[in-house]
């Protein structure tokens, strides 16, 4: 069983930062990328930052220059660092990630419960 911890949402003014984390845990033989999916009430849920185990990187352009995603791959961990927030910012943000839980299982993907980002003043 693969189990997915989001934590750092919260409430921030315009402009402000925060900063979120995943942790993955359980029977995890290998993670290929991890990142963050977002979803505002009423939208679809679309991309913001994906992560490889090598550490190549991948950027909705809404937050290019704003954003910033990194991992610990000993810790199955990764960051994303959220600065200078817009209103059009809050959503429930979701941890994703597409992993083998044996050496011969396939790739499958794997979801967060998620936690929400309200930028407001």
């Amino acid at each position: 069983q693969v189990q997915f911890v989001e934590s750092g949402g919260g409430l921030v003014q315009p402009g402000g930062s925060l900063r979120l984390s995943c942790a993955a845990s359980g029977s995890i033989f290998n993670i290929y990328v991890m990142g963050w999916y977002r979803q505002a009430p009423g939208k679809q849920r679309d991309l913001v930052a994906t992560i490889t185990r090598g550490g190549r990187t991948n950027f909705a352009d809404s937050v290019k220059g704003r954003f910033t995603i990194s991992g610990d791959n000993a810790k199955n961990t990764i960051y994303l660092q959220m600065n200078s927030l817009k209103p059009e910012d809050t959503a429930v943000y979701y941890c994703y990630g597409n992993l083998k839980t044996a050496p011969l299982s396939k790739t499958k993907d794997y979801w967060g419960q998620g936690t929400q980002v309200t930028v407001s003043s």
